[in-house]
């Protein structure tokens, strides 16, 4: 019946195409009416015919099905991000960006036309004439359906008549609104003269109400007799139920008796010895607290015994591993609230008491006697320290030990003086009270004796510190090593614990898989299992087992080494061992730059000693004693100071500054006193030198040869040997004689001087290169003043400047000319690459030393020449032969030759002579030119001939000009 009614008959189409299109199943045209889903399924008994076709709400409440499907096609065709409606279907779709292009046909598909459905239309046209005989003759299906629907809007219309207020759904006559709109007071009103109006308006109420129940029930019976099939095959199903209940509650209650023999027989004692185990594991856990408790409440006396012996590091250790208990395994114990408190302040007064022990080593360790030893004052006691205050992180402690070498290297200072004051007699302390003028009372054996004992106690200072520091930068330099080893282990952890969860995966899906189990059962005890196997596996040794998790003893031990902190040992390189535990919260960087600021401590502690020393030298210079020093004990200071300055560098590995900057300044003071000194005597030797050859002694003479050697050094007296050796006449270099005047040999044992000085003190070559050039300009330029200027007639009283004079002077220059090489050798040897230019000084020297050599030889020249035009302008030729003017010019010549033979070389003679020739003929050949004389063998001519005879032969029986060429035909106008 609900079949019947719920069928709807397909409408009929009236186009010309209908014959298109097929006609449908029966079973397709009408969907059947299903009757509910049954809320008890049958029991599966194996015959699939048995089992319900419908979803079930008790076995696929879980499980999705077709039926959980729900496609709201408008909402998936509309595009709420348009602006407007579009027309267009497919825009309207697939959005305002499609455009309508041509599809390209594919090769794929034939083209489907009107003869492919010839063969179609033959076979069911015939099949349609008679499906449309059939249906006129047949009676319509749809009459019922249609007075079932005309039945279901009478229905309705009468439903309509029934007050909206009685269909909602919160209908109930307690609320006052609702019964006030249900039954009005009005028409209960008891009012004189409107009882029987009331009794009808109260009556009307009535029967109205009674209608429309008989319209909800007259509905509700056409509702049942519409679902009638329905309604008796649930009242089936709740039969069937009942019985399925019934026997369920048999079976439950014989499982549960069978479960109860089970229990008594199998579980009960198994489950005491569970409860009674776990019993015991918490009595242990709580007796293993007690014991915990009873140590952390001993932390604080343990504490007082460590401080008492200065263990500071291990009370840190103490505190940090209590700390840890405290937070982790004792948390929230009353009895202990107070403790973390107390142990933070505790702490607090560690971290003083750390400071103030390694200021107390730092001042008992640079303070001890200052002799040669460089032992560690308490190595183990410095590393313990060291440690505790890198566990604190108090990182400046060093700072602490810079303070006290400053004031240390004071006290040196201070000491010394005192020390070497008190053995002096004659500086009485009474008297002179201030410390500073009792040392500038000490002469320069004096003073120099202690500035060498101070030197010597700041080099024992800085090798002490030296020690000290590196023992430090060692502990340093251990913690950071700790720290990098320590990353490389966890990394090699973090890749083993990754190679162990992957063999676990593994293993458990290997388990998984060999398990014969059903899959509820199964997948109910492996994600239990799963639960209880992770918290085992993922246990650290510092979490807290509870509930069921039962732990042996000594895992519930804790040990106070061994909760965070793990310690290795090592040793420092005094032998020093030591435990470095994991709980330094200092970074590498933090490590690298203490470890830097150490070492420029040590740089600090040579800066310190260089700046005291020169702070005590400049103490001592104030009234100008160290300018006053002599070359040789000005050479002692300067090497002892360097030696100082070369110490410090080799302990230091660092240069200072400080000290050598005020060498170098005294360096420049002793410069500028030693070259006014000897530019003063050389000007006074200048001033008083009478331009004679001087004795050469035999020291002058070792000091050439010295030279010649290749030593340029000042050689050591010897008095008795140079009392038996006469001065000899001249001075001997390299086998040349060289005949000098006094002052030049003063002058090259002063330029020996300088460069010995350069020689002492290394600082001052380029200072001392360019006074030396000053001082050899200033002797040429002098020298040129007082003979060839003939400055020597006012200054020393000469008659004349002789050319005995000018040939001496000629000859000292060259000697000097002679040793500029082998000084400019000297300074380059000592010069820096980038200082080379600086020797152009000797080259320019040297070329005006030639030149003014070359000014001697032209004046000689000039005085010659002078004489032969004074003579021969008076020359007449006549008797008697040889003339007078020619036996006074051969008379000039020998006097000339007399005078600078023994004073020049040969060579440089014979030069000398050719160019006093040359002057002759010329002036000879002007003379005859004038007179007319010609070379024709006449009388005349026989004459001239004669004198020149004369001439020539008179030159060349001078000594050493024998073989001179004169070339005397030149006198003679040649014939043209």
């Amino acid at each position: 019946m609900a079949s019947s009614h719920s069928s709807s008959p397909v409408p009929q189409s009236n186009s010309s195409d209908a014959f298109f299109k097929k006609e449908m199943d029966a079973t397709k045209r009408f969907r059947p009416v299903q009757s509910l889903p049954d809320v008890c399924p049958k029991e599966p008994t194996g015959d699939p015919n048995n089992l319900c076709d419908s979803p079930s709400l008790v076995v696929d409440q879980q499980r999705w099905t077709i039926y959980h499907s729900k496609v709201n096609l408008p909402a998936a065709l509309n595009d709420p991000r348009l602006a407007k409606r579009e027309s267009d279907f497919f825009t309207k779709t697939w959005g305002v960006d499609f455009v309508d292009t041509e599809v390209t046909p594919s090769f794929y598909l034939p083209q489907i036309t009107k003869e492919h459905f010839a063969l179609y239309q033959q076979e069911i046209t015939p099949r349609e004439k008679v499906h449309e005989r059939c249906k006129n003759i047949c009676t319509p299906k749809d009459t019922f359906d249609r007075t079932l629907l005309h039945t279901h809007d009478k229905s309705r219309t009468d439903l309509e008549q029934v007050p909206k207020i009685f269909m909602k759904p919160d209908f109930a006559l307690e609320d006052s609104l609702t019964f006030n709109a249900v039954l009005p007071w009005s028409h209960f009103s008891t009012a004189g003269g409107k009882g029987n109006r009331d009794a009808a308006s109260s009556k009307l109420l009535q029967e109205k109400l009674s209608h429309y129940l008989d319209i909800v029930e007259v509905n509700i019976a056409h509702q049942i007799s519409l679902r009638s099939e329905a309604f008796f095959h649930a009242m089936t199903s709740q039969h069937e139920l009942q019985d399925y209940l019934r026997k369920t509650s048999q079976a439950v209650k014989l499982l549960r008796e069978k479960i109860s023999k089970i229990d008594k027989v199998m579980c009960e004692g198994s489950l005491r010895v569970l409860r009674l185990s776990l019993t015991r594991n918490n009595c242990i856990k709580a007796y293993n607290k007690l014991k915990l408790m009873a140590t952390v409440h001993q932390t604080q006396p343990t504490v007082q015994l460590l401080l008492s012996t200065s263990e500071f590091v291990g009370a840190l250790d103490l505190i940090a591993t209590t700390q840890e208990v405290l937070q982790q395994e004792l948390q929230g114990i009353h009895s202990f609230r107070h403790l973390g408190s107390q142990l933070c302040e505790l702490e607090k007064l560690i971290d003083k008491m750390m400071i103030a022990e390694f200021s107390t080593y730092a001042r008992n360790d640079l303070n001890r006697p200052l002799e040669d030893d460089c032992q560690i004052l308490e190595e183990e006691r410095l590393v313990s320290l060291v440690f505790g205050l890198l566990k604190q992180r108090k990182l400046n402690f060093y700072e602490i030990y810079g303070d006290e070498m400053i004031n240390t290297a004071k006290n040196i200072i201070k000491q010394c003086v005192v020390n070497t004051v008190s053995q002096i007699e004659e500086i009485d302390t009474e008297v002179v009270v201030k410390l500073a003028d009792q040392m500038r009372m000490m002469n320069f054996p004096q003073w120099f004796d202690l500035l060498k004992n101070i030197f010597s106690k700041f080099t024992i200072f800085l090798k002490r510190i030296k020690a000290t520091l590196n023992t430090i930068r060692s502990v340093v330099f251990l913690v950071l090593d700790k720290n990098q080893k320590t990353r490389d282990l966890e990394d090699t952890l973090q890749k083993n614990s990754a190679k162990e969860s992957t063999v676990d995966t593994e293993v458990a899906y290997l388990t998984h898989e060999g398990m014969f189990i059903s899959d509820a059962f199964g997948d109910g005890d492996v994600s239990a299992g799963a639960a209880d196997t992770a918290p085992q596996r993922n246990t650290s040794p510092n979490s807290e087992p509870c509930s069921s998790d039962s732990v042996s003893e000594p895992e519930c031990t804790t040990d106070s080494s061994s909760s965070k902190e793990q310690t290795s040992s090592s040793v420092t390189p005094g032998g020093v061992e030591m435990m470095i535990s994991d709980d330094m919260k200092l970074t590498d960087l933090e490590l690298v730059r203490l470890a830097n600021n150490i070492q420029e401590l040590l740089y600090n502690a040579s800066d310190i000693c260089h700046d005291r020393s020169v702070k005590f030298l400049m103490a001592r210079a104030k009234d100008g004693f160290l300018e006053k020093l002599n070359s040789n004990e000005f050479v002692t200071l300067s090497r002892l100071m360097e030696g100082f300055i070369l110490d410090t560098e080799q302990i230091c590995g660092r240069k200072s500054m400080s000290l050598r900057g005020a060498l170098q300044s005294q360096a420049n003071r002793f410069v500028n006193r030693f070259h006014e000194e000897r530019k003063t005597k050389l000007s006074l030797l200048l001033d008083n030198e009478r331009w004679k050859q001087a004795e050469v002694p035999a020291e002058f003479q070792d000091l050439v040869d010295s030279v010649s050697d290749g030593r340029i050094s000042l050689p050591e007296k010897k008095p008795t040997a140079t009392e038996e050796r006469k001065p000899a006449e001249f001075l001997i270099v390299e086998g040349q004689k060289y005949a000098t005047v006094g002052t030049v040999l003063l002058l090259i044992r002063i330029i020996l001087e300088y460069c010995q000085c350069v020689d002492n003190i290394p600082s001052i070559t380029t200072d001392m290169l360019t006074r030396l050039s000053d001082l050899l300009k200033y002797f040429n330029s002098r020298s040129c003043q007082l003979v060839l200027g003939a400055g020597a007639l006012q200054v020393v009283g000469l008659k004349t400047i002789t050319t005995k004079n000018l040939a001496l002077s000629s000859r000292c220059l060259q000697l000097i000319v002679h040793y500029i090489p082998i000084i400019r050798a000297h300074f380059e040897a000592r010069l820096q690459p980038k200082q080379f230019s600086m020797l152009r000084h000797f080259d320019h020297i040297t070329k005006d030393y030639h030149d003014h050599i070359a000014e001697i030889s032209a004046k000689l020249v000039a005085i010659m020449d002078s004489l032969f035009d004074k003579l021969l302008s008076k020359y007449e030729v006549k008797a008697p032969v040889p003339s007078a003017c020619f036996r006074n010019i051969c008379k000039q010549m020998a006097k000339m030759h007399e005078a600078i033979y023994d004073l020049l070389p040969e060579e440089q003679t014979q030069m000398l002579f050719l160019r006093i020739n040359a002057s002759y003929k010329l002036h000879l050949k002007r003379q005859l030119a004038h007179l007319n004389v010609v070379n024709d063998g006449g009388p005349l001519n026989g004459l001239v001939t004669s004198d020149v005879a004369f001439y020539t032969g008179n030159l060349q029986a001078l000594k050493g000009l024998n073989n001179l060429d004169l070339n005397m035909a030149e006198i003679w106008e040649q014939k043209r």
